[in-house]
């Protein structure tokens, strides 16, 4: 409906009395729910509420963590909490021969538990005066939401939290690997043997049963600009249904305004005295363990490459987040000493997004999850692929060998391998120190212009996010 259309000074669009309203159900790993609270600030800009749904523990930790924008203060974004029943919560075990967090696996069977609540808080919604209800659900929580459709006025939306690339990839397994144009990449594409355990999978085979006719439409974060082709391809295999490539979610201009406070992190004023392009943030994300051979290796290649760095050490997240205590992982006696001045240890949460966005940061050694390729894309920095689960795999392959932003640390064929510290140190010093660094330096750049060029202020792509309001508010 165009003429639900105003225009706001920032050039984003507002929706005005369309009485429509979105619900919001992430899985509950800090991924996923990073991704859809960000998309939650954008459909809220458009004048739409959201209505974010989960348990208690992990509403507090989307907040907690949540980096770029404050939820609390975000108009028509409201957090429902439901209770979940008690579960089984082992801690992780970076020793496990699988980097998969299995750990986590009872907390995503938890969620079948907030299949009633949901639907019982879209029935709410459409008896206060609104005439369509959207659910836009994590594609692997498609068992909380199978009786939305069945509801008058009621509309699923599938979020897939991965790259279509990954995607289409796996599609083009199934399919046997036919060869068509776009596919050429994947004649070396990392299998997917032991991406994940055998919990992992039967779960989403319970996700892909359920699917039928539950999804009117598909969401990326992702962008035209980074991945136009497998979009598309992607596209073509889910019968006729629309598809959305609306990110980045995430904000692309930071502001400043804790920059004299207590609130600013240690490393943004650490940062604010480096060299422009002179760091690498290294991070593995909130799902991955490492062993202590691997740190001891990781902190030695650090050291010895002579770069700057800011390395975040932490254990995966466990169910829950807030309770009990973490491992402590121990660095080689002395080193903490050793590279004062020049690097810097963070055991706590690291404000990731800001980090990135930040110009002294030049390179980011990554597990290549989702979340992280798109905010280190959209600011510009190269990456140092080290892939350990998932679709982590294949979004290395994305990276390093489509966009040409980035180089390989550990090869997912030599994944039982330990990384040792002279391929840390020569990858390191290659993306940091050297033309070819250079090189994947300015390619990310340019990517980052681009996508900025199609994008409102806060983040999202506007043509299609325009696309896709206006399809929800028809």
């Amino acid at each position: 409906m165009a003429e639900n259309y105003t225009t706001k000074s920032n050039g984003q669009k507002s929706v005005q009395a369309a009485q429509v309203a979105v619900v919001m159900v992430p899985l509950s790993a800090q991924g996923h729910l990073n991704q859809l609270l960000h998309l939650s600030r954008l459909i809220t800009s458009c004048n739409i509420p959201v209505h974010y749904v989960g348990a208690t523990t992990h509403i507090r930790q989307a907040k907690f963590r949540v980096h770029g924008f404050d939820p609390v203060t975000v108009k028509n974004l409201h957090f429902h909490e439901f209770p979940t029943p008690p579960f089984e919560n082992p801690p992780p075990n970076p020793n496990a021969s699988n980097k998969f967090p299995n750990h986590l696996i009872p907390s995503f069977y938890a969620t079948i538990h907030l299949r009633e609540p949901v639907c019982s808080l879209v029935r709410q919604l459409l008896g206060a005066n609104n005439r369509r209800v959207i659910v836009i659900y994590d594609s692997m929580m498609t068992w909380v939401v199978e009786d939305v459709p069945a509801i008058p006025n009621a509309e699923c939306y599938r979020f897939n939290s991965v790259s279509a690339f990954h995607t289409f990839s796996m599609i083009w397994d199934t399919k046997g690997k036919p060869s068509q144009p776009g596919t050429e990449i994947f004649e070396d594409i990392p299998s997917v043997e032991n991406v994940a355990s055998p919990e992992l999978w039967e779960l989403w085979s319970k996700q892909v049963s359920l699917e039928g006719k539950i999804s009117s439409g598909e969401l990326y974060n992702s962008s035209r600009v980074i991945e136009g082709l497998y979009l598309d391809l992607a596209a073509k295999e889910i019968n006729g249904l629309n598809l959305w490539a609306i990110g980045p979610f995430n904000p692309l201009l930071l502001t400043e305004h804790n920059k004299d406070s207590n609130k600013r992190h240690q490393t943004l004023d650490w940062l604010d005295k480096q060299e422009p392009d002179s760091v690498i943030y290294v991070s593995f994300g909130t799902s991955t363990s490492l062993l202590t051979e691997e740190i001891e290796q990781l902190a030695i290649g650090l050291e010895k490459s002579l770069q700057k760095f800011i390395w975040v050490i932490r254990d995966a997240d466990k169910g829950d987040v807030f309770a009990g205590e973490e491992r402590r992982a121990q660095v080689p006696k002395g080193y903490e000493e050793r590279i004062k001045g020049r690097g810097i240890i963070v055991r706590d949460w690291a404000p990731q997004l800001e980090i990135l966005a930040h110009p002294s940061t030049g390179g980011f050694m990554s597990h290549c999850g989702w979340n992280s390729c798109m905010e280190s894309i959209s600011m510009g920095v190269p990456i140092a692929a080290w892939p350990m689960h998932s679709d982590q795999p294949r979004n290395s392959q994305l990276v390093t060998k489509f966009l040409k932003i980035g180089l390989i640390v550990r090869h997912w064929a030599r994944r039982d391998e330990l990384v040792t510290s002279e391929i840390v140190e020569n990858a390191v010093r290659t993306l940091m120190a050297s033309s070819d660094g250079d090189e994947m330096r300015k390619r990310a750049s340019e990517l980052s212009v681009a996508i900025k060029k199609t994008v409102t202020d806060g983040g999202g792509n506007g043509v299609e996010m325009d696309s896709f309001i206006a399809h929800i508010t028809r």
